[in-house]
């Protein structure tokens, strides 16, 4: 049974995080070991030769059009930490990517991607971090979101129908069977959980 969310809020990625960074991919490394996409939404967070500040920096760079190929990426996205507004502690990240005019990311990629930290599963925080993002979308003039799911994660699955995903098709990317969704950024009842 799912415990009751406390209140988030997004914030982009800083380097006055840097510490709660740091402790949330340790927990993430010691407790996702076997999970190959431990680190959705948080590209290169697992590569232990970034310091957590080099990461957050990273981030910085792939937020604007013209720095983020230094960053190693063609399509600029905007990284958030998902912090619990009664202790600050980082929960999440979860990425928003300013379009998917790109071959993998208009296939399977999607405009998002998000990790909830191992001992803050179970508690909503996916569903909640989905929903602010979708409210990031929209200022952004983003219309639609994609997002994606592997086929057997029915926990991402019902977070993103809980968004207002609506299913369009399975992708096969490499014998890893992928769900689409679409939700509309501008329709969706976007209600607090």
């Amino acid at each position: 049974m799912e415990e009751k969310t406390d209140a988030i809020r997004l914030v982009e990625a800083g380097l006055e995080y840097e510490q709660e960074v740091s402790a949330f991919r340790k927990e993430v490394l010691e407790c996702d070991a076997d999970n190959d996409d431990r680190f959705a939404g948080c590209m290169l967070l697992g590569d232990e030769g970034l310091s957590a500040g080099d990461w957050i920096r990273l981030c910085m760079l792939r937020k604007n059009p013209e720095t983020c190929k230094k960053a190693g990426v063609d399509v600029p996205s905007t990284t958030y930490f998902a912090i619990r507004e009664s202790d600050g502690r980082l929960v999440g990240i979860i990425d928003l990517r300013h379009h998917i005019d790109h071959p993998i990311l208009g296939t399977w990629g999607g405009h998002c991607g998000y990790t909830v930290r191992p001992s803050e599963r179970g508690r909503g925080y996916a569903k909640e971090m989905l929903r602010l993002n979708i409210e990031k979308a929209r200022e952004m003039g983003i219309p639609k979101l994609l997002v994606t799911c592997d086929a057997t994660n029915e926990r991402s699955e019902k977070t993103i129908l809980s968004n207002g995903g609506v299913f369009e098709k399975t992708v096969d990317v490499d014998g890893c069977i992928l769900k689409r969704y679409w939700i509309d950024v501008d329709g969706s009842t976007l209600k607090r959980c």
